[in-house]
């Protein structure tokens, strides 16, 4: 089981909006744990059949869609996490429904997942959460721009929002083998850059944490041990598979998307200390070669169930 903390199960609830992969991880967890409820939300007919079919209550929920009633749908949720992406016009779940969540009487915590896109380029220096934010893509600004919004409700109605800057995320079904297996995985060198990362599962440890020991107001990076450049990262999962890598290119020479540029504009090592000091935190996937071995033994795992059932 993730964590090694007891939370409070008693009438418990949480409400996700935007429920995705992470959400996936510590929802389970929950209802495993049972003595909770959760819900959320998703922008798609057939994910909102499915999640209801697995014990979640889903919603349909964007700009054009929000909660009809939402003082009804809300009004036991004892923990909230925000996993909506910004839009122009900053985070849908804020613009459409803050009101609503100040007027909920049992919330506990509240989680905004952001990225450490905020922090900017250093140069590949190290940065922790007391660097200064200064992001130098409209990727970060936005970002930037949504953290404020979420931190208002705590430094004006003190409601008990958590920040929390996550590295990319990946485990199984999302990480480099599944790249180099389909075939679209490429080997960039652009010397000196590297990247943060974190598995999905010590995510969700991260966030049960700090849901057993809130902290109001605060900011935390979510990353491993070990910032490292992409191309090692898809050598390794090519190890693993037994499969030739592909050749090293440089990035210079490579015609790559806008969005793929914007995410090699910045380059930072991120330190992680605060989880660790202030939530207790010993990471099971420290770095990405753990990270992409659990990936794989998760993978052989559930083949070996489904063959068993044949």
């Amino acid at each position: 089981m993730l964590g090694n903390r007891a939370l409070e199960s008693t009438e418990k609830h949480l409400f996700c909006f935007g429920y995705g992969y992470s959400c996936d991880y510590i929802g389970h967890e929950l209802m495993q744990r049972g003595g909770w409820r959760v819900s959320g939300t998703t922008r798609d007919r057939d994910k909102r059949k499915d999640l209801r079919a697995r014990g979640v209550k889903a919603h349909l929920f964007d700009y054009d869609a929000p909660l009809p009633d939402p003082l009804y749908m809300l009004r036991d949720v004892t923990h909230l996490l925000i996993c909506t992406p910004p839009s122009r016009d900053g985070d849908p779940s804020f613009n459409l429904h803050a009101q609503d969540i100040l007027d909920l009487p049992k919330l506990e915590w509240i989680g905004y997942l952001s990225t450490t896109s905020p922090y900017g380029d250093r140069g590949g220096k190290w940065v922790d959460e007391t660097s200064e934010a200064r992001p130098i893509t409209k990727r970060g600004a936005k970002r930037l721009d949504v953290e404020r919004q979420w931190l208002s409700l705590f430094q004006t109605y003190k409601l008990p929002v958590h920040i929390f800057r996550l590295a990319g995320i990946y485990g199984p079904g999302r990480s480099a083998l599944d790249s180099v297996r389909s075939g679209i995985a490429r080997r960039i060198d652009k010397p000196d850059h590297v990247f943060s990362r974190i598995h999905v599962e010590d995510l969700a440890h991260i966030l049960l944490a700090s849901m057993s020991a809130p902290k109001a107001g605060e900011i935390y990076n979510i990353c491993d041990d070990m910032p490292a450049p992409s191309h090692e990262v898809i050598g390794y999962a090519c190890s693993l598979l037994r499969i030739e890598p592909p050749p090293l290119q440089r990035f210079d020479d490579v015609d790559l998307a806008p969005i793929t540029i914007s995410f090699y504009a910045d380059n930072k090592r991120v330190r992680n200390d605060k989880i660790k000091n202030e939530l207790g935190i010993k990471l099971k996937y420290p770095s990405y070669k753990e990270g992409l071995q659990g990936c794989l033994d998760a993978e052989n795992y559930a083949s070996s169930i489904l063959k068993s059932r044949v």
